[in-house]
């Protein structure tokens, strides 16, 4: 039953439209933060030891930890993985669970 929109009339027609402005909270507009574009440094001893102190290794946690792309988190432990430091103990098409090798 729609119909279409209302006609206007000559005073609401007259009046100047006013245009919604985002209300900003702090006051500075924030911006997002870009994932990272580059692999951590793998012989780094500090990430080592990030990556022992972690209770589950799978691709998502690499990203989320390091503030990186999933992608670059994959690529990441797939060098890992060929340099004998981490194994792969389960997981399926989308999730993947590693462990750490012990050194």
């Amino acid at each position: 039953m729609g119909g279409g929109k209302k006609k206007q009339s000559i005073s609401q027609m007259t009046k100047p439209k006013k245009t919604k402005e985002p209300k900003d909270k702090a006051g500075a507009p924030q911006q997002k933060k870009v994932p990272g574009l580059t692999l951590p440094d793998i012989n780094n001893k500090k990430v080592l030891a990030e990556l022992k102190g972690l209770k589950v290794l799978t691709p998502s946690v690499v990203a989320a930890r390091y503030n990186i792309r999933l992608s670059i988190a994959k690529e990441f432990i797939k060098e890992l993985e060929k340099r004998k430091m981490i194994e792969f103990v389960s997981g399926g098409k989308n999730l993947k669970v590693y462990k750490l090798l012990p050194q």
